[in-house]
């Protein structure tokens, strides 16, 4: 079905690989619209509870591809953010369950901002993040802007965006730009069981948690404490809350089916 990535689904779990390795999964037109593809079939399967996204072989993603731009003369490159990148960034945060970044190597510029723009980032030891953007004489792209400085702040994040700062996974981690880091032998095994995890929760609930953090960044307290109980009062009417109250009033563990 697509040329270059891989989707794969499998109890309640959808995998998108990112699949050009030779090019360490840099983006040309073809993945970018195939990754799209890809995300809005993952939003819209209710089978799905849980998406990971990685990349294949040593790479999760080096960005944009320069050599298939350079091809073209006087690309316009807000044009392609907004046909190409913006997109995926968009569906992934506007995406109704759970995305988890399996980080299993380098990634730089909008792969960088791709991994960011999940909402739990599991790593390899071996991986690392870099804005590479500045070394080619570009700015923050694909989201990279809002979600950077919010992770780890406007100092850390200046000296990333301006100097090109590579950050290893145990930095990331440290500075809260990540979520976890294993050794490279059990990064599948350590993002399986979170998947696996999610696969099995409250999807509804966490679909609404997941607007709420991402609201909570731009608005009041007043606003907020609004939102929760217009948020809450839908989730109180969710098929998972009584299940949820049934089974601990049986004192059993709960069966949700994310609805």
């Amino acid at each position: 079905m697509f040329n270059t990535i891989l989707l794969e689904k499998d109890n309640g779990i959808a995998t998108i690989t990112l699949n050009r390795p030779d090019f360490y999964n840099a983006f040309d037109n073809e993945m970018s619209f195939e990754f799209q593809d890809a995300l809005k079939e993952v939003s819209k399967d209710r089978e799905v509870r849980v998406l990971i996204i990685t990349g294949a072989g040593k790479a999760f993603c080096s960005g944009q591809d320069l050599k298939d731009i350079s091809k073209e003369e006087k690309r316009n490159l807000g044009d392609s953010l907004h046909k190409r990148y913006n997109p995926v960034i968009r569906l992934i945060c506007n995406m109704a369950k759970p995305v988890l970044c399996k980080l299993n190597g380098v990634a730089a510029g909008a792969g960088c901002s791709l991994a960011l723009a999940c909402d739990m980032i599991i790593a390899s030891d071996n991986a690392t993040l870099i804005e590479v953007f500045i070394n080619v004489g570009l700015v923050l792209d694909s989201g990279s802007s809002y979600f950077l400085p919010r992770a780890v702040g406007t100092a850390k994040a200046f000296e990333m965006a301006t100097m090109g700062s590579k950050v290893k996974a145990e930095e990331a981690a440290q500075i809260g730009l990540i979520n976890q880091v294993v050794p490279a032998g059990e990064l599948d095994k350590s993002v399986l069981e979170i998947a696996e995890y999610y696969a099995s929760a409250p999807t509804k609930a966490i679909a609404i948690i997941k607007k709420m953090i991402r609201k909570s960044s731009t608005a009041t307290l007043e606003e907020m404490l609004q939102y929760e109980a217009y948020s809450q009062e839908i989730a109180g009417y969710s098929e998972d809350y009584k299940e949820g109250i049934k089974a601990f009033i049986e004192k059993r563990k709960p069966n949700f089916k994310g609805e």
